[in-house]
């Protein structure tokens, strides 16, 4: 787990690379390169990922939830949560997220907060930096359910029962990740907050959340689905094609695509095969694993800051060739996205507030 978890992770810096030069139309990005939204064939990295990895890792934070419980009181539970996730989704916005912020407002037009009074902006700014953080939001008041979810069962007999399911069982599952998407807003109305809620999509994301603390959390469970890991990494592989060849093109993070039942579909197949095979041929570690388990959650609150400001700067101030713009972009969020996290672990205040952590020291594993 702590393995899939840090892929993941690396999953979502890759992402974001294309998310920001994308053309088929979704929010948050700079734009693409071509006007034809057929016509940009790498943006399919998109249609691959988006449908299923971060679903992934709020399951496999369900799975750390329950096992950070079976050692930590609730109260020590909800304190070291909201450090680690409340600290970085708000005060973190005024210490270092404001100037990704700052990019993405020029990313939205240079115009956007011209009249706006100095001060004003900065807050703007770090309201706009939110970016990926919706996500450790999200996590942290699915903690504070948690706990209810453990005082309610406090002999933990529906969690037990939730152990004894069998593979059709884990298969069938899937009807519940297609219902939560059936909870986004379909017509988001523009002077709304209907597009932040299907950003935040908190049914839909709470659902793998609550199968991960009560379901995969048990070890015989994730045995389970171990045993068939290349039979669902094919299922998987055939529902994406089959996903792609028939919507390429169309925004992939509209409410009508992800409430589709063949995008759940691949979703879900994707989410066991990922279980499956991390369970069956990654269940070890070595130097680089242990360093990306501790800091992989750190790396990732601190990654977008290089996506959208390289990003931007190259697609507006150069004429490099859209190839160059991708691969400089790949290698700088993979390489200076560690070493912004390595710089503010290591000072005092800052990283409390940015990284959620007390004293430059090695992180827990279970750190996310």
């Amino acid at each position: 787990m702590d393995n899939l978890r840090w892929f993941t992770v690396v999953l979502v810096l890759i992402y974001h690379v294309f998310y920001f030069y994308n053309n088929k139309g979704v929010f948050g990005g700079i734009g693409g390169f071509v006007e034809d939204p057929k016509a940009q064939p790498q943006d399919v990295v998109m249609y691959i990922l988006y449908p299923w990895f971060m679903m992934l890792l709020f399951l496999v934070a369900g799975i750390s939830a329950r096992y950070a419980l079976e050692k930590q009181s609730n109260r020590e539970f909800i304190a070291s949560r909201t450090r680690k996730l409340l600290v970085p989704a708000t005060i973190g916005l005024l210490v270092f997220h404001w100037m990704t912020g700052y990019f993405n407002t020029h990313v939205a037009g240079n115009d956007v907060l011209l009249n706006v009074p100095q001060p004003v902006k900065f807050f703007l700014w770090a309201f706009s930096g939110i970016g990926p953080l919706w996500f450790i939001q999200d996590l942290w008041l699915f903690s504070l359910l948690i706990v209810l979810v453990k005082l309610i069962d406090r002999q933990d007999r529906f969690w037990q029962w939730c152990g004894k399911i069998n593979m059709i069982g884990i298969i069938l599952l899937g009807v519940l990740v297609y219902l939560g998407q059936q909870t986004l807003i379909m017509n988001p109305r523009p002077e709304s907050a209907d597009g932040l809620l299907n950003l935040y999509k908190p049914l839909a994301y709470l659902v793998p959340f609550l199968m991960g603390y009560l379901v995969f959390s048990h070890e015989q469970v994730q045995e389970k689905v171990a045993q068939l890991h290349l039979p669902m990494l094919m299922a998987a592989i055939a529902a994406g094609i089959a996903l792609i060849a028939t919507t390429w093109g169309e925004n992939n993070t509209s409410p009508q695509y992800l409430s589709g039942w063949l995008n759940n579909l691949y979703a879900w197949l994707m989410m066991l095969a990922m279980m499956g095979c991390f369970k069956a041929w990654f269940d070890r570690t070595n130097r680089f694993a242990d360093y990306m388990t501790r800091s992989s959650f750190g790396i990732y609150l601190v990654h977008y800051l290089v996506v959208a400001s390289l990003g931007y700067m190259m697609k507006t101030y150069t004429a490099l060739p859209p190839f160059a713009m991708y691969v400089i972009l790949f290698v700088a969020v993979l390489l200076l996205s560690p070493l912004i996290y390595e710089i503010v672990r290591r000072i005092p205040f800052v990283r409390w507030c940015v990284l959620g952590i007390k004293k430059d020291r090695k992180q827990s594993k279970n750190n996310g």
